[in-house]
C-alpha cells in the first residue's frame, strides 16, 4: 500500500469512527425513549411521556446527521465493496433506530389520553416488561454491531418470537376486557395501539441484526424469520400502528 492509500484508508476509519459514535449515541436516546415510554404509562407521567416527545427530535437529527456523514464519505472517499457494505449497513440501522423512536413517541403520545381513563388491570405493568424485553434486544443488537459479532445478532433475531407471544397474550387480554365490559373498549384500543408499537419495534430491532450478519458475512439470512404476531389473522381488528 502507499503513502496516499494509507492516508486515504486511515482517512476513511476516522471518518467511519466518527459515524459510528453517532449511531452508538442515537442507540442511547432510543433506549432511554423505550423505557421511559413504558413507564410513563404504568405511572401515569404525562411530565415523563412529553419528554419522550420532545426528545424524539434529537433522534431524527443524528439519522439526518449519519446520512450525511456516510453520503460525503462515500463521495469523498470512494469506499471499496467491503467499506461501502459498512457505510450502507450504517444508514439503514440508523434508519430503523429513528423508527423505533418514532413508535416510543407514538407511545408516549397516547400516555396523556390514558392518564384520564380508569387502568386496565395489569396492562401497564404488561407493557413495561414487554418494552424491557425489546430494550434488551436493541442493546444486544448494537453490541453485537460493534464487535461484529453474526452470532449474537442471530440470538437477538430469534428472541423476537418472545416479544411477539407477549404482544399476542395482551391483544386477547384486552378483547377480554373489552367484552366483558363496553367502557374498556376506547382504553383497550389506546392501550392494544402501543403493544403493536412495541412489537414493531422488536421488528425494527431484528432488522438491525440482519444488518449486522450481511455486514459480517456478505449474506442476508437466508430464512425469513416466522413471525410470532398471530393477530393479522384474527377476524376482530387488525391496526395499523
Amino acid at each position: 500500500m502507499t503513502a496516499d492509500e494509507q492516508h486515504i484508508a486511515s482517512a476513511f476509519d476516522r471518518d467511519l469512527e466518527a459515524i459510528q459514535a453517532k449511531i452508538m449515541k442515537m442507540g442511547g436516546l432510543v433506549e432511554a425513549a423505550i423505557l421511559d415510554a413504558a413507564q410513563s404509562l404504568e405511572t401515569r407521567d404525562e411530565e415523563l411521556a412529553e419528554q419522550v416527545r420532545k426528545g424524539d427530535k434529537a433522534i431524527d437529527a443524528l439519522e439526518e446527521m449519519i446520512n450525511e456523514d456516510a453520503a460525503r464519505l462515500i463521495a469523498l472517499r470512494a469506499p471499496t465493496a467491503g467499506d461501502l457494505r459498512i457505510v450502507l449497513s450504517v444508514m439503514k440501522i440508523s434508519s430503523n433506530l429513528e423508527r423505533i423512536g418514532d413508535y416510543a413517541k407514538n407511545m408516549a403520545k397516547r400516555t396523556s389520553i390514558l392518564a384520564q381513563m380508569s387502568p386496565i388491570n395489569g396492562s401497564q405493568a404488561a407493557l413495561r416488561r414487554m418494552a424491557r424485553e425489546v430494550n434488551e434486544m436493541l442493546k444486544d443488537a448494537l453490541d453485537a454491531y460493534i464487535q461484529r459479532d453474526a452470532v449474537k445478532a442471530a440470538d437477538v433475531i430469534q428472541r423476537d418470537q418472545d416479544v411477539d407471544q407477549m404482544y399476542n397474550a395482551l391483544f386477547r387480554e384486552f378483547l377480554t376486557f373489552m367484552m366483558e365490559d363496553p367502557r374498556n373498549i376506547t382504553a383497550c384500543m389506546h392501550l392494544h395501539f402501543m403493544a403493536k408499537n412495541t412489537e414493531r419495534m422488536g421488528d425494527h430491532v431484528t432488522s438491525i441484526c440482519e444488518q449486522v450478519i450481511y455486514l459480517v458475512t456478505g449474506e442476508t439470512p437466508d430464512e425469513a424469520r416466522p413471525k410470532g404476531d398471530k393477530t393479522s389473522t384474527d377476524a376482530t381488528f387488525s391496526p395499523q400502528a
